[in-house]
């Protein structure tokens, strides 16, 4: 295994930096080889101490704001105070009177120290501030006793000093400073910027490297190691780089936890998969893994078209893209495909052409409810700020103890359905967070809690490309009407794509939101005359048969009265199903609780509906009591 980035920049930059600014993934194991090559996971303070022996430093000092200075051994201790005392001995600095009171810091004589330890020409000297977040209130309002602190370490970073090593005469080592934060703008800015003897290194999350060089070191310790290494050599690989690519995302100290886990659990490796559900969700049954969901898959188009109707190519699409995922096939031309969501979908078209149906549709199918699609309205989300509320305030804002509404929604249901609605009416900071949620599967809340999407799917609604909002007035109008020949689907579909592509690429100028769709675009067709009456019929069939059950009256419709609600039903297509709904609530529901009134129908009875006559915008029901 090579060494990471930040290690090889810190073994680079040592020779001419004095300061070194560690931050990101500070809290994680950081790999380390031994000078056998052998692989170990330290804490980055151990790393550092045992990596700054390495070079030939014997005085590595640690500090922070809690327990003062302290060091690995004591003699590294008792040499560090030599140090001090002969400096403060030679050095002029002695000649400048600070009192406690000038200083006016608690941390004035640990700087005053740290300062004096970096000007010393005898001894190497390395010294660690750790929790260096944690030093000040704010970055940006430091204050009196901060901003001296800090003035101070900056003093001592211009110091560049090499004192001979006492291990070898021929090898010369900088003094250095080790400052470790959560986040290098919690130092303040004008201590590291352009300051030449500052360099910054981020620490990231471990790659796959890493993550097979840690399965390699500990599979002894895995359950069920025995078993697994008698295996063929082909099946050992697959599990490797299953184990590999599943923990995508994750740290070390959480490998730790997931190896502690599969042991406490039982969970062999080859069962992977079940380990990362558990550890994820708390759960042991994943819904994708169900056997007989393979087995149904021969009837998910014509389970959905029961629900949906009229658009088949689309059921066609959304099946397409459901059974990769159920076969583990999503996005596997890119490397990092485990941790993304199942699928992602982005459907357009008319209002009331089923999409929001379609979306429902399939959490029954996948997870047994409709409970499982969970809706988000994004018109909702269309202020500066909205991010927050859908994904959680930061630490130290109102509300971030609460979460955001999406973040806990997957926590609460990790597999389901997520609908995002009119997407176009979002805040564009929200389109930059979905970036990473489309491409890593997972988003870090408010409280610092990992959430993950990789077993949700994502469906985006809009009308874009079929009707479009006027800027001026807020009005929107039809690019697309109902009246038009759009019996050439793929004519029509382009006409569509062509709003879509204008939307990413030049109102929202977020191109790369689409390239994580794909060709997921799934685009919905205006309800037909033949497809309106099928659904009308399907209306009116609940609603007989719900009489039925809840109060026992028996209605029944003749031909003529038939034919006269479906002729008049045609009228309200462009609106899509919806307004199919709207007419039957309008021809035959309100009349109906009209003549239930007129004739004190409440229970048992037979009602035969003859015509409906429409007249001065209202229905009027002809009909026979038996």
């Amino acid at each position: 295994m090579d060494l990471l980035k930040w290690q090889k920049e810190l073994e680079m930059y040592r020779h001419f930096k004095t300061t070194f600014v560690l931050e990101g993934e500070i809290l994680d194991k950081q790999p380390y080889l031994d000078v056998d090559g052998d692989f170990n996971l330290l804490t980055l303070n151990d790393y550092l101490n045992k990596k700054f022996h390495d070079l030939g430093y014997r005085v590595v000092i640690f500090f922070n704001h809690v327990d003062g200075f302290f060091s690995y051994n004591d003699k590294e201790l008792s040499e560090f105070k030599s140090i001090i005392k002969k400096v403060e001995k030679t050095s002029a600095d002695t000649e400048r009177v600070l009192t406690s009171e000038d200083r006016n810091s608690k941390f004035g004589d640990a700087t005053d120290l740290i300062r004096k330890a970096l000007s010393n020409v005898d001894k190497p000297v390395i010294i660690v501030l750790d929790m260096a977040s944690r030093y000040i209130t704010s970055a940006n309002l430091l204050q009196q006793d901060e901003q001296y602190f800090y003035s101070e370490l900056f003093l001592a970073s211009q110091i560049m000093r090499n004192p001979q090593s006492s291990d070898n005469k021929d090898v010369r080592l900088n003094n250095m400073m080790i400052l470790i934060a959560n986040k290098v703008n919690d130092i303040p800015a004008w201590f590291y910027i352009s300051n030449p003897q500052v360099k910054t290194l981020n620490l990231v999350l471990p790659d796959s490297e890493i993550r097979e060089s840690y399965l390699e070191t500990y599979l002894d310790t895995f359950y069920g190691s025995d078993e697994f290494k008698k295996f063929d050599e082909e099946d050992v690989k697959k599990i490797k780089r299953k184990f590999s690519d599943l923990t995508d995302g994750f740290r070390n100290v959480e490998l730790n936890a997931l190896r502690d886990l599969m042991n406490n659990e039982k969970i062999k490796l080859e069962n992977i998969e079940q380990a990362i559900t558990v550890y994820k969700y708390g759960i042991k049954d994943n819904p994708w893994m169900k056997p007989d969901l393979i087995d149904r898959l021969d009837t998910l188009e014509k389970d959905i078209k029961q629900y949906v109707k009229g658009q088949d190519i689309c059921v066609k699409q959304v099946s397409d893209i459901i059974t990769r995922a159920i076969y583990g096939l999503s996005g596997i031309q890119h490397s990092s495909s485990k941790s993304k969501p199942k699928g992602i979908m982005f459907f357009s078209g008319p209002t009331g052409t089923g999409k929001t149906e379609l979306a429902k549709s399939l959490a029954r199918w996948l997870f047994g409810s409709e409970e499982a699609c969970i809706r988000f309205d994004m018109s909702e989300y269309s202020q500066s700020h909205s991010d927050q509320k859908l994904l959680g305030a930061p630490p130290g804002y109102v509300g971030y103890e609460s979460g955001g509404q999406l973040t806990n929604a997957v926590k609460g249901k990790p597999f389901s359905i997520l609908l995002f609605d009119e997407i176009e009416k979002a805040d564009k900071t929200i389109l930059d967070k979905f970036l990473q949620i489309l491409e890593d599967g997972r988003m870090t809340d408010g409280k610092g809690e990992t959430v993950y999407f990789s077993d949700t799917v994502i469906i985006f609604t809009s009308n874009l490309g079929v009707s479009k909002i006027d800027p001026r007035s807020g009005q929107r109008f039809d690019i697309i009407s109902y009246d038009e020949d759009n019996s050439d689907y793929n004519q029509y579909k382009r006409k569509v794509m062509s709003g879509i592509d204008d939307y990413f690429l030049n109102q929202a100028g977020r191109p790369e939101i689409k390239n994580r769709i794909g060709d997921n675009f799934i685009i919905f067709e205006y309800i037909q005359p033949e497809i309106g009456c099928t659904i009308a019929k399907s209306q009116v069939d609940k609603i007989i048969a719900n009489l039925k059950s809840q109060k026992g009256i028996e209605l029944s419709l003749s031909e003529s009265a038939y034919n006269s609600l479906y002729e008049k039903t045609k009228s309200y297509l462009p609106q899509g199903g919806r307004g199919v709904g709207n007419a039957i609530e309008k021809l035959l529901i309100n009349p109906l609780a009209r003549v239930m009134a007129t004739e004190k129908i409440l229970t048992k009875a037979t009602l035969e509906i003859t015509n409906i006559i429409e007249k001065d915008n209202t229905a009027t029901l002809l009909y026979n009591i038996k």
